[in-house]
């Protein structure tokens, strides 16, 4: 696996349905960046309390999914970063990354936590509210890493999976559940049970769980 590109970007205010919504999903390709506890140097997220923190400060997709993206949007400039991601990844399966596995990008040691649930600057992204619905269906979601050691990444750095969780269980597998009308214990108790799943995680799928009041 190679890192195709490294994307980064400020939050800033975006004209989208009649108003000015601050976000940073429009991310710049850069040679190199320093990546700390809470992400690269030089990125921001607009709204920190849906995005960014240390469980998901560093945001990786495949580059491997841009071809069928470019089938589904034709004409649609999609370069690197066009999904808001910080490393896009050559020969990365998202599919197969699971929860605690930890690679090296670069100098810096990155453990998988979480996926990526799409939200509206995604619309705001392709000028398409739809997407968000899309992006959800195609479940070609990428995955957000915490990292473990920080260091610096170089586009072109290889991205190696250093250490595999004992418990394989994949980070896609998280988004299956939060998109399942149909939700129940027995589903969700493998995850549950996972020593590396995230509070926010537990949390959230704790309130899917609990009964509804009458």
């Amino acid at each position: 696996m190679e890192i195709a590109a490294i994307c980064v970007g400020p939050a800033k205010k975006i004209p989208w349905r009649g108003e000015a919504v601050s976000t940073a999903i429009f991310k710049a390709p850069v040679e190199s960046a320093v990546i700390d506890t809470l992400g690269l140097a030089g990125d921001e997220q607009a709204d920190l309390t849906v995005h960014g923190g240390p469980d998901k400060a560093v945001y990786a997709y495949p580059a491997d999914h841009y071809p069928w993206w470019k089938e589904q949007l034709p004409g649609t400039d999609l370069p690197y970063g066009a999904f808001g991601e910080n490393l896009t990844i050559a020969g990365f399966d998202d599919a197969a990354a699971c929860i605690g596995d930890v690679y090296r990008a670069g100098t810096a040691r990155l453990m998988a936590i979480q996926p990526r649930l799409p939200c509206s600057k995604l619309g705001l992204r392709f000028n398409d509210p739809g997407m968000v619905k899309r992006f959800a269906q195609s479940l070609r979601l990428g995955v957000y890493f915490r990292v473990v050691e920080p260091g610096r990444v170089r586009r072109g750095d290889a991205f190696e999976r250093v250490s595999a969780h004992r418990t394989r269980h994949p980070v896609l597998h998280l988004a299956r559940l939060y998109f399942d009308h149909e939700l129940t214990h027995e589903k969700a108790r493998p995850s549950l049970e996972h020593d590396a799943l995230n509070d926010n995680w537990r949390e959230m799928l704790g309130k899917r769980l609990a009964p509804k009041a009458q």
